[in-house]
């Protein structure tokens, strides 16, 4: 496996910090080494993807995102994905859904602007685990480009 098959960057955006410590507890326990990055805020995410504000100077390719849908604040989940996909730049950023709602409208409404994946999140906690092992064992076989999804051609930071 070459190095950057594996380096890529993955981005969790959840309001929620007891799934956050979850995601990256369980995602490290699998041993995938990719930097993990966290936020609480769809706001500042899409400032982190656009390089806006405190993040104007980022270098590196766009990460891989796990994204929460029910945020509080203006830029919920769906609004980050739907950002994110208009632009030409970013487009091809993967997103991985994460909510606890299971409405095939909601479900359909990500699809169609382009989500990846849509992962249900188990309300029991040993469901959670058990899911968020099986998402790290995907994370593992995935493959994306070198240079990453948009424009950006700097390594990773």
């Amino acid at each position: 496996m070459k190095a950057y098959e594996s380096a890529f960057t993955i981005l969790i955006v959840d309001d929620d910090e007891g799934h956050v410590e979850l995601l990256r507890r369980n995602l490290s326990r699998i041993a995938l080494g990719n930097p993990l990055y966290a936020m609480n805020d769809g706001a500042r995410a899409l400032d982190y993807i656009f390089r806006r504000g405190e993040f104007a100077g980022r270098k590196g390719a766009d990460p891989l995102i796990l994204l929460d849908i029910n945020m509080p604040g203006s830029v919920g989940g769906v609004e980050v994905l739907r950002q994110i996909k208009a632009d030409a730049a970013t487009c091809k950023t993967p997103i991985i859904m994460l909510s606890t709602t299971d409405d095939p409208r909601e479900v359909a409404l990500c699809y169609e602007l382009g989500c990846s994946v849509y992962i249900t999140k188990p309300v029991d906690p040993i469901q959670f685990i058990e899911a968020i092992r099986r998402l790290g064992l995907f994370l593992q076989i995935i493959r994306l480009p070198e240079n990453g999804f948009g424009a950006v051609t700097a390594s990773a930071p």
